[in-house]
């Protein structure tokens, strides 16, 4: 059953997320994996919402991030970009890498932070010290909202949720997968803004597997969220959101000379970190 959107479906559907198609406004999550996407068919199907992959860590750019973002934006569907986290980088040089490559068009959605371990990582398979961890998401959630002026999503999976997110940052919206039950069942006490409940899914225009989304609340809520009068992440409707204050340094990060300032952003913090060449598994 697929309630609202009789042209989308999934090739393994489970029962346990049967109630996702209940939810009126469903979106996508794609990156370079989708290959070439009809953005106009994906808008035809009732496609509200797009986050795609842009960056991950601090030196790799999701090759068919551009091309995405001007399809989606031609097409109308409202469209975000997201920062896969790579746990053995500086939080401030990722903060920095991404700033630097995406567009800060004023009708984008607030951008995403997908925090998950980074198990399949040939160089950075390790978990790292739940509090470190912490540490880089609030330094770089700061910047990704200093940049945008837009309240960061943060995207994270049941395992890291469970280490490092429980009771925390509590005031940011959350996006999470549940692919098997009911987001209740699977994260302790945390409201939800986005449910990613499939990776199966298909929708016309796109050939093969692509995630799909449900977002949590009516047409009313969606809407607000868009025009930055609906905080998703307090619940309450707000035309006003103080921009944080500059994010103190990272426990990691020594002193060296410092690195240019980006506009918009937060007194950089210095780093003599030198990039390591390295292929990271994606996820999505």
């Amino acid at each position: 059953m697929e309630g609202h959107y009789p042209a989308k479906g999934d090739a393994k559907p489970h029962p346990g997320v049967a109630d996702a198609h209940r939810y009126p406004i469903h979106g996508i999550d794609i990156s370079r994996w989708q290959g070439e996407i009809d953005w106009t068919a994906v808008k035809g199907a009732g496609t509200r919402f797009v986050f795609m992959k842009a960056t991950e860590g601090g030196d790799h750019i999701d090759p068919a991030f551009k091309r995405n973002w001007e399809g989606a934006r031609r097409a109308g569907v409202a469209r975000g970009a997201y920062h896969f986290v790579y746990w053995c980088r500086p939080a401030h040089e990722q903060a920095i890498w991404f700033k630097q490559h995406i567009p800060n068009d004023p009708d984008a959605l607030p951008p995403v932070l997908d925090v998950e371990w980074n198990g399949h990582s040939r160089s950075c398979p390790q978990k790292i010290d739940p509090e470190l961890a912490r540490e880089k998401i609030r330094l770089m959630l700061t910047e990704l909202e200093q940049l945008t002026g837009k309240k960061p999503v943060i995207y994270t999976d049941i395992p890291f949720h469970k280490d490092v997110l429980e009771g925390q940052f509590n005031d940011y919206p959350y996006w999470i997968r549940s692919t098997a039950a009911l987001p209740e069942t699977r994260y302790n006490n945390r409201p939800w803004a986005f449910w990613q409940f499939t990776t199966t899914g298909r929708v016309p225009g796109i050939k093969g597997d692509v995630d799909r989304n449900a977002f949590y609340g009516n047409e009313g809520e969606f809407v607000g969220w868009m025009t930055g009068r609906f905080d998703i992440g307090t619940r309450r409707w707000t035309r006003e959101r103080p921009v944080p204050p500059n994010p103190g340094p990272e426990r990691e990060a020594p002193r060296a000379p410092a690195v240019a300032q980006m506009p918009g952003s937060a007194t950089p913090v210095s780093s003599a970190f030198q990039p390591v060449a390295d292929e990271i598994a994606e996820t999505e």
